[in-house]
């Protein structure tokens, strides 16, 4: 699993320290991608209303697979 980690962390998705709403998965991918937080949030709400049930495994699986920074 750390090498998931680190190879994430390589890339630039982590989690920020600052900007978390919940766990901090969408203020890193947002960074990463180059959107500001609220934009990145309501993109992930969009896609989740659109493949229904897939929240409940999304965001778990990025919140223990996206590090700290």
């Amino acid at each position: 699993m750390s090498d998931i980690r680190s190879s994430l962390a390589r890339q630039g998705l982590v989690r920020p320290r600052q900007d978390r709403v919940i766990a901090g998965v969408c203020a890193g991918l947002g960074r990463r991608f180059g959107l500001s937080p609220w934009i990145a949030r309501l993109l992930f709400v969009l896609v989740l209303m659109i493949i229904p049930g897939s929240q409940l495994l999304i965001y778990p699986v990025l919140w223990i697979l996206m590090p700290n920074e």
